[in-house]
């Protein structure tokens, strides 16, 4: 398996980067948030990989932090939750989160994520609570855990990508409300900031 690559970032995407290393180029797909963690083109990096492994496939998936990885894996263990739904959740909130979402049983928060329904939430939450590694979740404060979450939720639903929600977002400082993120990050979007 592959854990690691070490090399130079030839381009990026919204999705996915290429790393040159050992002469070879290599698509690594990742999350929003780790792909706005990465340094300028033709610098060096070392990103962490999963190799994903399918019959008719073989997909090099990226993290910023092993925790973001450890994640990623434990979520595609989950039937219904493919490795474009696990990087899909990986984008809309920090893993601290969802698995803070899990070990509280919310799953309207993580049926935010685009790709996972209610039932697919229920099914996370019944499968991973006692995996993800939190004893006792913080305090669920209403309109302040997930307001990142549900405002990425909120412009994905208004047409925006999730790489320009994250984007909108980078940089908020206020409070941890949604509505004063969202109107953060639609100002930032209209080019009002």
């Amino acid at each position: 398996m592959i854990a690691q690559v070490t090399g130079r970032l030839v381009g990026k995407s919204a999705t996915s980067c290429i790393v040159e290393a050992g002469g070879i180029g290599l698509r690594l797909w990742m999350s929003t948030s780790s792909l706005s963690r990465l340094p300028a083109e033709g610098d060096q990096v070392t990103v962490h990989t999963y190799l994903h492994v399918r019959e008719d496939e073989l997909s090099l998936f990226g993290f910023e932090s092993l925790e973001e990885q450890d994640l990623f894996e434990k979520l595609i263990t989950v039937s219904g939750v493919g490795p474009k739904v696990a990087l899909s959740a990986l984008s809309a909130m920090p893993p601290t989160d969802i698995a803070a979402a899990i070990a509280r049983e919310d799953d309207a928060l993580i049926a935010t994520v685009p790709g996972i329904g209610k039932k697919t939430a229920q099914r996370l939450i019944i499968e991973l609570k006692d995996k993800v590694g939190i004893d006792s979740p913080p305090a669920h404060k209403p309109g302040t855990a997930g307001a990142g979450a549900q405002v990425t939720a909120a412009l994905v639903s208004m047409g925006f990508s999730a790489a320009e929600a994250a984007t909108a977002l980078k940089g908020y400082e206020g409070a941890d409300e949604a509505q004063a993120m969202l109107r953060h990050a639609l100002r930032r979007l209209g080019g009002g900031a």
